[in-house]
């Protein structure tokens, strides 16, 4: 938020300087991002006011004025559209020096001496653009310094504030948490009630009264909007960033600087029948004061009278029923939204407005009548006209409740490590607009204001002693703490060894949303439903992931489109699914591969990643915990996935992921070249390991032995595993797949595997006899329970 410090001060009398206010407050929380002058640096500029203007006689764009000083009139050849006679301006005299070091100096003009300059803002450093002079108010004063006449020894602070910090969005607000800081006196604006001059009132229905809890309205007559806003409120609103339009227009946002309630005005002749107060229709449309067309749906609260959508509610009003320049009868309006019900929706059409800002923090839901009531001798004080009497529709139930919350002088020591003295606690909260009550020496009960929604216990409280007493006076102490060793549980791999041997082996760490778009969910996961966001930061954006795996190819897809051709990447993270009504948040492990097995060098030949490049990552992953042989490898099928080149990684008899190349038509659909292969699974079932136990070395022989099989093509070769596991029980050491063919001297639907058995025994030396026998063993059992045969 951007305010003027005179602004400020004018609530708050304070000695301190500039730099120490923007220290004083940046360190109470309030984060400082910039201070700028109101101004460039300039000197001898003066009101000046134009007594004659002729055309150029050798320009046609050029006008040659005498401009009067008071005490002089001089002239000035001048280029701006708006030159005319009557107007006062900005008037630089020959001597004078404007920002950038720019002299006056007199000069020639196509032929035509000119003797000084006329200005318009961006001459003076208070505009980045302008589109004429500057005109200055009828009645100001001729001759007297600009810089005097407008109050521009003036610095414009522009303060960072936390979501919590809505109180802080208006002059009021951050008089009080001044106030607090300097132990200072606030001369806040007295507002008393306008009484009514007549009767009218303007029918309100609130069919949400969730969202809009309270509602006030007040019929203004006979206002007069071609009056000009005064020059210091105009002044006060260009300090803040908001450029002036007209006066009701002015009001309102003047309203919303100075208290922190935005406000709306309407041109009364334009309603239909009445307002309403409602949830938008599916697919109604409104075209807002920007000029934008939004289509809206049923999450969306809008004003409406009985005709159509006037304006999206907390956010931005619709094009035809503003204020104009014909207005003659205004309504307006001053509310309370329910932030939950504003949250997110000015990101949903791609706006932002200071109306959204404040109402998504929060808005003081008892200021409303204040408001309004200010609002109207604002515009009665400009415009004239005839006021109505004040129409409330309230709901108190929806309504946020006032807390309560007990302090004590012992727990502020506690938590801060500092004794503060109680005269002094009750004098800082106090400032905040805090009420305390004592109930015991060093005991309150504090009764929160309705602006401070973030206030709800006795920590808030110390807290907010603590930043307004000042973090950088509170001692510096090595806390005491009995502190007990973690328990670590030896069965898991840490996260961080998993993370390691990934890096190990070529991967990069990716974090992706853990929302992603509807269309891509669709893509990797059609079986499941997602879970929407009530409020996505973008359309493309809006629901929850159920898988790791479309993030990942997306960001695949991004680093193929920059010319990086081989890709390897990882993550761990959430996914998010709804079963039977349950939203279950497993943490899950996911890795993609693309582009060439090896990283371009001269010794070896380029050759794409495989199935199998991707399987042996997995491997060693699994490796890790010492449990490898609990998981096995079975041909499966996956939506996002080859049919032909997909496996799913089980242990227990459970899947609990899979691996394989990427669908053909999902690659086609998501402009993906060459082969991309996926992992994905629980980041659970491959962390839990086993306890290492010691086992000694065999001092004896190994024997190795070679079987040649012949399988049918469909039998799998851990299948063949499993078998010799069981049946060489401990005997067995390693067993390893070291050939396979397909093709001539091999039945057709047929294939031969070559394994290599390594057996020992762990006390004696294995017999020839023994070992024949387990071998015989192992062929007939694979030869039962497989089909397998001896290929002779």
């Amino acid at each position: 938020m951007k305010f003027s410090e005179q602004w400020l001060r004018q609530w708050v009398a304070l000695e301190a300087g500039t730099q120490e206010l923007v220290d004083k407050i940046t360190m109470a929380g309030l984060e400082v991002d910039d201070v700028e002058p109101v101004a460039g640096e300039f000197s001898g500029v003066v009101v000046g006011e134009i007594i004659a203007c002729e055309q150029h006689p050798d320009a046609d764009k050029l006008r040659v004025t005498s401009v009067s000083t008071g005490s002089e009139t001089l002239q000035v050849v001048c280029g701006a559209p708006n030159a005319r006679v009557g107007i006062r301006v900005p008037f630089a005299t020959v001597g004078a020096v404007l920002p950038g070091n720019f002299k006056i100096k007199k000069a020639k003009l196509r032929g035509v001496e000119s003797f000084g300059m006329l200005c318009a803002e961006e001459e003076l450093g208070m505009a980045e653009s302008s589109d004429g002079l500057m005109e200055l108010p009828a009645d100001a004063t001729v001759g007297q310094d600009i810089r005097e006449y407008l109050n521009l020894d003036d610095k414009i602070i522009d303060v960072d504030l936390t979501p919590n910090r809505g109180d802080c969005l208006s002059i009021a607000g951050l008089a009080r948490e001044v106030s607090a800081n300097f132990l200072a006196d606030v001369s806040a604006v007295q507002v008393e009630p306008i009484a009514p001059a007549i009767d009218d009132t303007f029918k309100v229905s609130v069919e949400s009264k969730e969202g809009a809890p309270r509602f006030l309205t007040r019929v203004l007559k006979e206002v007069d909007v071609t009056q000009p806003t005064p020059l210091w409120m105009v002044e006060r609103l260009r300090r803040s960033g908001i450029r002036s339009i007209d006066p009701v227009v002015d009001v309102t946002a003047y309203v919303m600087l100075e208290l922190g309630q935005p406000m709306h005005g309407y041109d009364l002749d334009t309603l239909n029948g009445s307002l309403i107060v409602r949830m938008a229709h599916e697919q109604e449309t409104l075209v807002l004061l920007d000029g934008q067309e939004v289509s809206m749906n049923p999450r969306t609260l809008v004003i409406a009278d009985e005709k159509q959508a006037l304006g999206i509610a907390g956010v931005m009003g619709g094009e035809g029923s503003g204020v104009s320049g014909t207005t003659r009868n205004v309504l307006l309006e001053a509310a309370f939204f329910d932030p939950i019900t504003i949250a997110g929706k000015a990101r949903s059409f791609g706006l932002h407005t200071d109306a959204s800002h404040r109402f998504e923090r929060g808005v003081d839901f008892q200021l409303q009548r204040k408001a309004i009531e200010r609002a109207t001798a604002l515009i009665l004080g400009i415009c004239g006209g005839q006021p109505g009497p004040v129409s409330e529709v309230v709901s108190e139930d929806n309504l946020p409740a006032l807390n309560t919350v007990h302090l004590r002088a012992e727990k502020v020591a506690s938590l801060l490590g500092i004794t503060i003295e109680n005269d002094l606690i009750e004098a800082l909260l106090t400032r905040l607009g805090l009420e305390m009550n004592s109930t015991a020496e060093g005991e309150w009960s504090v009764s929160v204001p309705s602006w401070r929604f973030d206030i709800s216990i006795e920590e808030d409280l110390v807290e907010e002693l603590g930043r307004i007493y000042g973090y950088e006076r509170l001692p510096e102490t090595i806390p005491t703490a009995l502190l007990k060793l973690k328990q670590v549980d030896e069965n898991k791999v840490k996260e961080s060894d998993i993370r390691r041997i990934l890096v190990g082996r070529g991967y990069q760490e990716a974090v992706s949303f853990s929302f992603i778009d509807p269309k891509l969910h669709q893509l990797f996961d059609p079986g499941r439903e997602p879970v929407a966001l009530a409020n996505p930061i973008a359309s493309d954006l809006s629901v929850m992931r159920t898988s790791l795996l479309p993030g990942l190819v997306k960001t695949v897809s991004y680093n193929l489109n920059r010319q990086h051709s081989r890709v390897r990447l990882f993550e761990t993270g959430q996914t998010f699914v709804r079963e039977d009504g349950v939203l279950r948040q497993e943490n899950q492990i996911a890795a993609v591969i693309t582009g060439s097995r090896y990283p371009e060098s001269w010794a070896i030949k380029a050759e794409p990643v495989d199935f199998y490049d991707l399987k042996g990552d997995v491997e060693a992953l699994l490796a890790l915990g010492g449990a490898a042989g609990d998981f096995r490898f079975e041909k499966a099928s996956h939506d996002a996935m080859h049919p032909g080149q997909c496996a799913a990684l089980i242990r227990d008899d459970k899947v609990i992921g899979h691996l394989g190349a990427l669908h053909p038509s999902l690659a086609k659909s998501l402009d993906l070249n060459g082969a991309v292969l996926l992992f994905e699974a629980s980041l659970e079932a491959v962390s839990q390991g086993k306890v290492t136990e010691f086992t000694p070395l065999s001092k004896f022989p190994e024997v190795r032995r070679d079987l040649a099989l012949l399988v049918r093509e469909e039998v799998a070769a851990d299948s063949l595993n499993q078998v010799i596991r069981e049946e060489a029980s401990e005997l067995l050491k390693d067993v390893r797949i070291f050939d396979v063919y397909a093709g001539k001297g091999i039945a057709e639907g047929h294939k031969s595997l070559a394994l290599g058995l390594t057996l020992q025994h762990a006390s004696r030396t294995l017999k020839d006899e023994e070992v024949n026998r387990l071998i015989d063993s192992i062929v007939s059992r694979l030869e039962s329970e497989l089909g397998a045969s001896l290929r002779s």
